[in-house]
């Protein structure tokens, strides 16, 4: 049996700084005066209190490296347990939320899944819909550090292809980690302050630009407003775009910008992928949308872009009820949301690189089949790609397809209609937000659906943030007996 003293010393100090963050929210209520800011207070004593002596209690394990089981565990366990103690200002709160809702809200905030169970924003304690926001952008870092060093380590995915970019971390995972985050946390910062000026300097009340850019650059989609960024139709949502396309590239790209590298960008083949697929569809969408409904063609180009840029890069806002729009766009979403943003970003879903790596082992493989005695060599940005990427890969695609068909039918068994059952599914496992038809539609939310169905997408969630393999791992017996 492995130590899991370390695994509980790390957990536990990224639990008790989950509840010194809770001390904004606090005094944004305090000033406000609403008499909402106790419930912040009870939550961070208690979130604090619980991680640090967890912390304490493991702190005489602490090492400068984690075996690898350790670090599976590590991975689950953070985005296990920080959403359970996330959920405490909303079981505490003035949103009244019963455990199912407010463990989904936080799970929803954290993954930047988007999904809310709470109606009536507008009305909100301004500290709650702080606390949903900082949620949502206290997961986007989170994921951009999971992604580009746990992952690649743990070879999930065919995120192993990404060691090769100087951040090999075997055997020193979290120092190698902390010098990756310090990096990349300051850019984070710089882009979210930067959308924050952007909102505000173009009209967007100082709140409403605190809560979207949090959202935004998360790629997240959570608003406190019920007609989400549609409150705000016009120049905003080009801005909105700039900054989730900015949040949807590899961040490891920005470093490099930083320190020198000019062209780092554009090189990667993940950033041309993901643009020129954006491109395409906004390009159909609008033509479409242009020629079906009587609307300038601004307007059409407008909401076209919006709303296909939420979708792909994960966001899940919402400028209009793309549900009225007819089955063409309806269908299409369901795919668009399924593409996803690049590895290292904050976005979600399957991510541009394995659609670029599945296609380049088809064309092997049918080159092959025409040419038997040639050698075909499946590469990626010029180089080689090795067979357990390519298997890796693969497993993930799999995977992916056998959770989303699962989820989908143990929904429908809770009673989801066919629709409710599959979108749900997919918003769940590849991060997306809003689902399709009435209910969890862009017009509408989850708070209807039962119980059971609730704790069935908080952990289609979770796999799906993990990129699937990662929890799946530590559900074998052989992991336990490694």
């Amino acid at each position: 049996m492995f130590d899991m003293r370390p695994v509980g010393y790390v957990i536990g100090l990224m639990v008790a700084m989950l509840g010194l963050t809770m001390l904004l929210p606090f005094a944004v209520d305090l000033a406000n005066g609403n008499g909402h800011h106790s419930v912040f207070l009870q939550s961070a004593l208690l979130t604090f209190l619980v991680g640090g002596f967890v912390a304490l209690s493991c702190q005489t394990a602490k090492v400068k490296g984690l075996t690898l089981q350790q670090t599976f565990l590590l991975t689950t366990g953070v985005w296990l347990a920080l959403p359970i103690f996330g959920a405490l200002p909303f079981l505490f709160g003035a949103t009244e939320s019963r455990l199912v809702d407010a463990v989904f809200e936080a799970m929803s905030g954290l993954t930047t899944t988007g999904s809310t169970v709470l109606s009536g924003l507008d009305g909100l304690p301004m500290g709650l819909n702080l606390w949903r926001a900082m949620l949502q952008w206290l997961g986007g870092i989170g994921i951009i550090v999971v992604a580009m060093v746990f992952l690649p380590e743990l070879r999930v995915g065919g995120m192993q292809i990404f060691k090769s970019e100087g951040f090999d971390t075997m055997g020193k995972i979290l120092p190698r980690a902390t010098e990756i985050s310090k990096q990349i946390s300051g850019i984070y910062v710089g882009i979210t302050l930067a959308c924050f000026l952007t909102y505000f300097i173009m009209g967007m009340p100082a709140f409403d630009a605190v809560i979207h850019a949090l959202t935004t650059v998360a790629t997240g989609g959570f608003s406190n407003h019920d007609a989400s960024f549609g409150a705000f139709s016009g120049p905003l949502e080009y801005a909105a775009v700039v900054f989730m396309i900015l949040s949807a590239l590899p961040f490891v790209r920005y470093v490099q910008l930083v320190n020198g590298h000019s062209s780092a960008l554009w090189h990667d083949s993940q950033v041309r992928g993901f643009l020129m697929t954006l491109v395409v569809l906004v390009i159909l969408f609008s033509v479409v949308l242009g020629y079906m409904f009587p609307r300038s063609w601004e307007q059409s180009f407008r909401e076209a872009l919006f709303n296909v840029t939420s979708i792909i890069s994960g966001t899940g806002y919402a400028s209009v009820d793309y549900m009225v729009w007819g089955s063409f766009f309806v269908t299409m979403f369901f795919f668009i949301g399924l593409i996803g943003g690049c590895a290292g970003s904050t976005a979600c879903s399957i991510k541009i690189f394995r659609y670029q790596l599945l296609f380049s082992a088809t064309r092997a493989q049918i080159n092959r089949i025409r040419n038997p005695n040639g050698i075909f060599a499946v590469r990626y940005e010029g180089r080689r790609v090795s067979e357990d990427v390519l298997n890796s890969v693969m497993s993930f695609f799999v995977f992916f397809t056998v959770t989303l068909g699962v989820l989908a039918v143990l929904l429908a068994l809770t009673g989801l209609d066919f629709v409710t059952a599959l979108s749900g599914a997919a918003t769940a496992v590849a991060n997306i937000g809003p689902g399709l038809g009435d209910t969890i539609g862009p017009a509408g939310n989850f708070a209807t659906l039962n119980d059971t169905a609730k704790w069935l997408l908080i952990a289609g969630m979770l796999i799906g943030r993990l990129e699937l393999l990662a929890v799946y791992a530590i559900l074998t017996p052989q992991f336990w007996r490694a």
